[in-house]
């Protein structure tokens, strides 16, 4: 009987030989990720104090303030300040603030590895997959024991295998690919387990694409979403120097998976998911006639490079429509200077949008966009729950970049290729 992805993984982690699903393993950890918001100012720090404990490698910890920058309130700026001044009190070199949302800033600066067990305190930490990584969310007592400790304990996820084949239509994105799955799978449909994408469609995507797919793996109730490793991941580390070969971090041909779901890409229409759960799915045409009033093109989810050229296709030389509002926050400092070098940002600009600094902030509604008491909204970012960008009363449809664009030029939900 073969491995899958986790099993391998899983194995190396633990310093077993056979590894196989539901066993319950010891594990080392490669990198801890704290955030400001479910970073030390919780139960962290009070933990270590209480077990008289530093952190056992602040090598292999990383903090990103992210949710609170730039800080809209006292609050907030406080938060990041504590955050800030912890990381330095503790030797951790890696602290990052202003750079971005977490999860785009870790795969940006080489942080995540092929085969390495990453551990985070926030739950879309799964994105990391997409360079064949095991990558979960942990609360932050689960945390304080990694920090202390290096390990922590772990059942090995069964793994569910996604299989998409055949060409994307035009103006049809990995969220699309994504929001289908998870409508098919259910939002608890993949609880503690791997959702693991194959085929020849998951082949051709760009790792941009690539990490869409892992980051919404938690929104089907997945561990970990992951993504084999093939020479668009040995490409995109090479940016950061790694040659090192991974090949073998791919499932066998004779491994298990406790359920197999398989899609034909030629067939997919852009998607939305409608309020107020994430595998509420339909076909974006379905919707057409539903009023808007922001469109937000942003987030670890759909803030990436190819998500604003993207988007900025489809807008040049048109505007808005009139009284919409349209928020774009590249996922990264430094995709932000990459679109403003390349013309994209005022391409995007000029047909009307606010482009606003690289944060968390309007993904979760506090700061950057909050929405109104009975607002609508159609959203690039990864959850849709009630009153997640704000009021109560507020709704928000997710969508891919292209179909959010195209919403804010007609004011309603609109399939772009109708555009």
């Amino acid at each position: 009987m073969g491995y899958t992805i986790s099993e391998k993984i899983m194995a190396r982690a633990s310093g077993n030989e056979h590894v196989h699903a539901d066993d319950i393993l010891w594990v080392d950890i490669d990198r801890a990720m704290m955030d400001d918001v479910l970073g030390p100012r919780l139960e962290i720090d009070d933990r270590l104090r209480e077990m008289g404990v530093d952190v056992w490698d602040p090598d292999k910890v990383v903090i990103i303030s992210d949710h609170y920058t730039p800080p809209a309130n006292l609050h907030q700026a406080n938060i990041v300040k504590f955050t800030r001044e912890w990381a330095k009190e503790h030797g951790i070199s890696r602290y990052y603030e202003f750079a971005g949302p977490c999860h785009q800033v870790m795969v940006e600066h080489g942080h995540v590895l092929p085969g390495s067990v990453v551990v985070g305190t926030d739950s879309h930490t799964c994105t990391y997959g997409a360079l064949a990584a095991f990558a979960t969310g942990v609360g932050s007592t689960e945390m304080a024991g990694v920090l202390a400790t290096g390990q922590t304990w772990m059942k090995v996820p069964q793994t569910i295998r996604v299989t998409w084949n055949g060409e994307l239509p035009e103006r049809v994105m990995a969220k699309d690919v994504s929001l289908k799955t998870i409508g098919a799978v259910g939002h608890s449909g993949a609880t503690y387990k791997t959702l693991e994408y194959a085929g020849d469609t998951i082949q051709r995507m760009m790792m941009d694409e690539r990490l869409c797919l892992t980051n919404m793996a938690v929104e089907a109730g997945a561990k970990a979403g992951i993504v084999g490793y093939d020479d668009v991941t040995a490409e995109y580390l090479a940016r950061f120097g790694v040659s090192q070969r991974y090949d073998h971090l791919n499932s066998d041909p004779d491994a298990v998976f406790c359920a197999e779901y398989a899609f034909k890409a030629g067939e997919l229409a852009p998607q939305v998911a409608c309020p107020h759960e994430v595998d509420h799915v339909c076909e974006a045409a379905e919707q057409s006639g539903v009023q808007i009033h922001q469109a937000y093109i942003g987030s670890c989810t759909g803030g990436r490079y190819h998500d604003l050229k993207m988007a900025a296709e489809l807008l040049r030389g048109r505007k808005i429509a009139p009284g919409l509002r349209l928020l774009v926050s590249p996922a990264s400092r430094e995709i932000y200077n990459q679109c403003l070098r390349e013309g994209i940002l005022e391409v995007l600009a000029e047909a009307g949008a606010t482009v606003l600094a690289s944060s968390c902030g309007a993904c979760l509604g506090i700061h950057s966009g909050t929405l109104a008491d009975g607002e609508v909204c159609i959203s690039t970012t990864n959850r849709n729950f009630i009153g997640r960008m704000g009021s109560k009363t507020s709704s928000v449809y997710l969508a891919s970049p292209v179909t959010v664009a195209a919403s804010a030029l007609t004011g309603h939900i609109t399939d772009p290729r109708e555009i």
